[in-house]
């Protein structure tokens, strides 16, 4: 397909797919059950953390955890006491357990209190092309505190290789525009032509048959490869073609 059919063809599935429609079966549904944007910060980054598997076990698993937070993540990260965090003895996603859990909760706490939240990490360390070496330094502010070993896994480092795309997925949620009410537009110090697609094996499979990627492993590399082509499709943009090779992948089959 040539460049100018592909972006038409791509431009029609954005438009298909990026509406309020999507949040139906979308895990990004959790944070917009929020209003102030700290809550909506915290919902959408833990639900991102959690979010690999079934999506329906995801969306279900993000609605326990905000109910364990008292429906105020915010409130709760800032003003829990050791006590608190007994309640979230046993809440397990997968490989994602409570042992990770009181880690995030008493991170983001961190972050709050001494880098003044997630937005500032992200914003005061982006880089002039790319989130992606800006992501690597936010786990390392993450993990600035006493943790387990196990629990680094469940922040991605692109730098060691890793496509990160649940990051990237939170980063998208916070940064692309509100206009079509999916993603939020919160963060307005850090453009969108900076964000990188979340690649996983649905927008990989359909990229690889678009002619968009050739990389074979979903990785760091396989993500500068597809960054590189959809930047050229629209390089203020380039990230509103995951709502396309994502709604191919899961639900045309493509």
């Amino acid at each position: 397909m040539k460049k100018a059919a592909l972006k038409e063809f791509l431009d029609s599935k954005v438009v298909a797919y990026n509406n309020p429609k999507f949040l139906e079966t979308d895990p990004i549904q959790i944070p917009h059950l929020f209003t102030k944007k700290e809550d909506i910060e915290i919902s959408a980054f833990l639900t991102a953390t959690i979010a690999w598997g079934n999506r329906k076990s995801i969306i279900n698993n993000a609605h326990r955890l905000m109910n364990l937070m008292d429906m105020s993540p915010y409130e709760y990260i800032m003003n829990h006491e050791e006590d608190d965090l007994l309640k979230l003895e046993g809440f397990v996603h997968r490989t994602f357990n409570h042992t990770d859990l009181h880690y995030f909760i008493k991170s983001l706490q961190n972050i709050y209190k001494e880098h003044t939240g997630l937005e500032s990490v992200f914003t005061e360390n982006q880089t002039t092309k790319s989130l992606q070496p800006t992501i690597s330094k936010f786990k390392e502010v993450f993990f600035e505190l006493p943790f387990e070993s196990r629990t680094t896994k469940h922040v991605s480092d692109p730098l060691k290789g890793s496509a990160a795309k649940r990051i990237n997925m939170f980063l998208r949620w916070m940064i692309r525009d509100a206009n079509t009410k999916v993603d939020f537009g919160l963060w307005k110090e850090i453009p969108p032509s900076k964000l990188s697609c979340p690649l996983d094996v649905h927008s990989g499979n359909v990229s690889r048959k678009l002619g968009l990627l050739k990389r074979k492993q979903n990785d760091a590399k396989a993500l500068a490869e597809l960054d590189e082509n959809l930047r050229k499709l629209d390089p203020i943009d380039p990230v509103k073609y995951d709502f396309a090779l994502f709604g191919l992948g899961v639900f045309e089959k493509f």
